[in-house]
C-alpha cells in the first residue's frame, strides 16, 4: 500500500463537477478521489515521448499541479511521437510548449516548469514539493539520479522506457518495495544501448507506455488498485503482449538496503561511465571537414568514403559514392566484412555526428589501416554546409 501525502484542501467547484463528472460515477474516485487529484502535485522529468501523453492525460484528470523539466526545445523529427508538441511551436521551448497545450486542455491546472539539466545540485530542492516524480527520459544518469532522490526523500518513482518496439514500467518505492537499484545494481556500458534518436522507436510506443505510467499515478493518488511495485511490465508492440517480471527488494542494495553506502547523491554521469570528451591531438589529426571531402570529391581525388551508419539509417539518405560498412561489422573486425577495404588505402569515415565514425577509425587503425580520417559532424553537418537536399534525421 502506498501512502499518498497530498494536502486536501480543496472542495469541487460546479465546472469541475461538470469536467470531471466520468470520474465522480466511479465509485472507486467519486468526489472525494477528484478532490485528491486535484489536490496532487506531480513532477514530470522530461516533456518528450513518455512526457507528452503523461502531461496531457494528467492535466486531464485534473492534477492540480503539474511540474515540468526539460532543457530542450522542440524540434520536427519530435513530431512524430511527442503529442504535446506541434508544428507551431517548432523552435520553442518544450516546457513552454508543453505547457501551452495543457493550458489550452484544462486553465485550471498550476504548471510549472523547469528549463534545465536535472543535477544532484538541484534535484532535491525540485522534487521536495511533489508528491509523485515519474521519468520520461532515455538516459541512464537521470534514471539513478531520479530514483536516489526519490529514495532519500521517500518518494514514489514510476520508471518508464521505451526503444524500437518494446516498453517498460513500473513502481519503485523503497519504503513498500524495491527500488531502481534493486532491478538495475549497475548501468550498461556506455554505448551499448542505444538511445531513440539511435535506435528508433515507433511513434505510438511512448503513447501507451506513458499512459502506463499515467495509469500508475492516478491509483498512487486515490490509492486504489494494485500498482506496479514489485512488478516489472514489459511491452512488445510488434507482438502486442504484455509480459510481466516479479521484482523484490535486494537487502544488500546501496541505497535502500539493510546496509546503505549511499547516503547523499553522487557524481550519475561518473557512475554511468559518462566522461566528458576531451579530443586528444591524435583524434584532431584524425578529423576532417565536410569541406575538404566535398573538394576531395570534386576533384576526383581517389579515396575510399565510407558510410559506417545503420542500412536503415543509409536508406534514408546518403551521400553519392559512399560504401556502406555499418559500425558493427567494422568493430567485429573481421575482414571479411569490410567490402574490400584495403589497409593502404585513403579511407575517410562517416556517420550521422561524427562519433561511430571516430570508433570505426580507431577499430581499422587497430587493424593496420594508416591513411584513416573520420569526417567532423557526419551527414547531419554535411546537410547543414554541403547539400541541404540530404535531409536531417
Amino acid at each position: 500500500i502506498i501512502v499518498f501525502t497530498g494536502n486536501f484542501v480543496m472542495a469541487l467547484t460546479s465546472d469541475q463537477i461538470n469536467r470531471y463528472s466520468r470520474h465522480l460515477l466511479l465509485p472507486e474516485v467519486g468526489v472525494e478521489g477528484q478532490e485528491k487529484i486535484c489536490n496532487a502535485k506531480v513532477l514530470l522529468i522530461g516533456t518528450g515521448g513518455l512526457g507528452s501523453p503523461l502531461a496531457l492525460y494528467l492535466a486531464a484528470a485534473g492534477v492540480g499541479t503539474l511540474g515540468l523539466i526539460d532543457f530542450d526545445v522542440v524540434d520536427f523529427s519530435n513530431l512524430q511521437r511527442q503529442v504535446a508538441h506541434g508544428e507551431s511551436t517548432v523552435g520553442k521551448l518544450k516546457v513552454d510548449s508543453a505547457k501551452e497545450r495543457i493550458a489550452d486542455l484544462n486553465s485550471s491546472i498550476d504548471v510549472r516548469t523547469y528549463n534545465l539539466r536535472l543535477s544532484s545540485e538541484n534535484v532535491m530542492d525540485i522534487f521536495k514539493d511533489y508528491d509523485i516524480i515519474i521519468d520520461g527520459t532515455d538516459n541512464f544518469p537521470t534514471r539513478y539520479l531520479a530514483s536516489d532522490a526519490c529514495v532519500l526523500l521517500n518518494k514514489p518513482y514510476i520508471y518508464g522506457c521505451i526503444l524500437r518496439f518494446e516498453g517498460q514500467a513500473s513502481v519503485f518505492d523503497s519504503r513498500v518495495g524495491p527500488c531502481y537499484r534493486c532491478l538495475y545494481p549497475e548501468p550498461p556500458p556506455p554505448g551499448l544501448v542505444p538511445s531513440c534518436a539511435e535506435g528508433g522507436v515507433l511513434g505510438i510506443l511512448p503513447g501507451i507506455v506513458g499512459l502506463i505510467q499515467a495509469n500508475e499515478a492516478i491509483k498512487i493518488i486515490l490509492e486504489q488498485g494494485e500498482t506496479l511495485i514489485g512488478r516489472l511490465l514489459l511491452f512488445d508492440a510488434l507482438g502486442m503482449n504484455f509480459r510481466e517480471m516479479k521484482l523484490k527488494k535486494d537487502k544488500n542494495c546501496p541505497i535502500c538496503g539493510e546496509n546503505p553506502t549511499i547516503k547523499e547523491l553522487i557524481d550519475y554521469e561518473e557512475f554511468c561511465g559518462i566522461l566528458p570528451v576531451e579530443e586528444s591531438p591524435e583524434d584532431d589529426e584524425m578529423e576532417i571537414g565536410v569541406e575538404q571531402v566535398k573538394q576531395m570529391l570534386d576533384n576526383k581525388h581517389a579515396f575510399r568514403l565510407v558510410d559506417v551508419r545503420e542500412p536503415s539509417e543509409y536508406d534514408i539518405c546518403n551521400i553519392g559514392g559512399a560504401m556502406l560498412i555499418p559500425l558493427g561489422d567494422i568493430e567485429a573486425k573481421d575482414p571479411s566484412k569490410l567490402n574490400g577495404l584495403k589497409p593502404d588505402e585513403e579511407i575517410v569515415l562517416h556517420c550521422k555526428a561524427g562519433v561511430r565514425s571516430m570508433k570505426a577509425a580507431k577499430a581499422l587503425q587497430e587493424m593496420g589501416f594508416k591513411n584513416l580520417k573520420s569526417m567532423r559532424g557526419g551527414i547531419n553537418e554535411w546537410s547543414e554546409k554541403i547539400d541541404s537536399s540530404v535531409p536531417l534525421y
